[in-house]
């Protein structure tokens, strides 16, 4: 990546509302997650996005918007999303949609974005805590055939450039991008703010537009078709315990007890 950056007027923002992840009860009978009857929330990397986005704005003067696939409960998560600083969203909400895997999402995104207007910068958070693929950022970025810049720790706007330090496990890569380009974010990026109950009062007159698949161009048969992961069932390991009680009238003989337990169970094999 290079260059000089001459002028940024629009960042796109990709957001997507999870499952609560400590809301999630599990069905006993068939040791599967009852996710539709959990809260849901922002992604906390997609609101780390967001929170790079909002400060940019907020240092150089731009337009912030969002894009999400969801339903009408994903409502709930845009209105944040707009309450912390984003300035319009854009939501598509369309059943036909439901269960789609990394790479027919990243599609409906795609056609999602180009159908906002133009844009200088797409920011994604690395992963959803949800599936933790890491592949929407990445796809949308080919499918946009745009420039990626993956595993953001920092990314500024600064004497009209933007800079990136790149988080690569046992490096730092410093980077400078010109637009359009899509970044995706880590959790060490920043801390995203709480939103003030005014700004929750007027992000509810801020425009969120909704789309379904046809107003996208799309359809949803080829939709489908582009689904290469199935997940066909998804359940909790199942855990048994065996409930030994060792009983002794003196500690020592406890503990002699137990550990010949642990013994021939092999637990203190190696």
């Amino acid at each position: 990546m290079k260059g000089w950056l001459i002028h940024v007027t629009r960042i796109v923002v990709l957001v997507k509302d999870i499952p609560d992840i400590n809301e999630i009860k599990i069905d006993l009978s068939t040791r599967r997650p009852m996710v539709e009857a959990s809260k849901r929330r922002l992604n906390d990397l997609d609101k780390r996005a967001l929170e790079t986005a909002i400060r940019i704005k907020e240092a150089a003067g731009m337009e912030v918007v969002t894009v999400s696939m969801g339903d009408d409960r994903t409502k709930t998560s845009i209105l944040e999303a707009l309450a912390m600083g984003a300035d319009a969203a854009y939501l598509v909400n369309d059943p036909a949609l439901k269960g789609l895997d990394a790479n027919a999402t990243s599609r409906v995104l795609k056609a999602a974005i180009t159908k906002a207007g133009d844009f200088d910068v797409v920011i994604a958070g690395e992963l959803s805590l949800d599936g933790m693929g890491s592949q929407v950022g990445p796809r949308v970025a080919e499918l946009l055939d745009v420039p990626q810049l993956t595993y953001a720790k920092e990314l500024k706007f600064e004497a009209g450039k933007y800079r990136a330090i790149r988080d690569l496990e046992d490096v730092d890569e410093v980077v400078e991008a010109d637009p359009p380009f899509l970044a995706t974010v880590v959790r060490e990026i920043n801390e995203p703010r709480i939103p003030s109950l005014l700004n929750i009062m007027k992000a509810k007159k801020k425009p969120l537009t909704e789309w379904n698949i046809e107003a996208l161009g799309l359809k949803a048969d080829e939709i489908r078709a582009s689904v290469r992961v199935d997940v066909s069932d998804v359940k909790v390991p199942e855990v048994k315990r065996k409930h030994v009680r060792i009983k002794a009238e003196k500690v020592e003989e406890e503990a002699a007890k137990l550990i010949s337990a642990l013994d021939f169970d092999g637990v203190l094999e190696g």
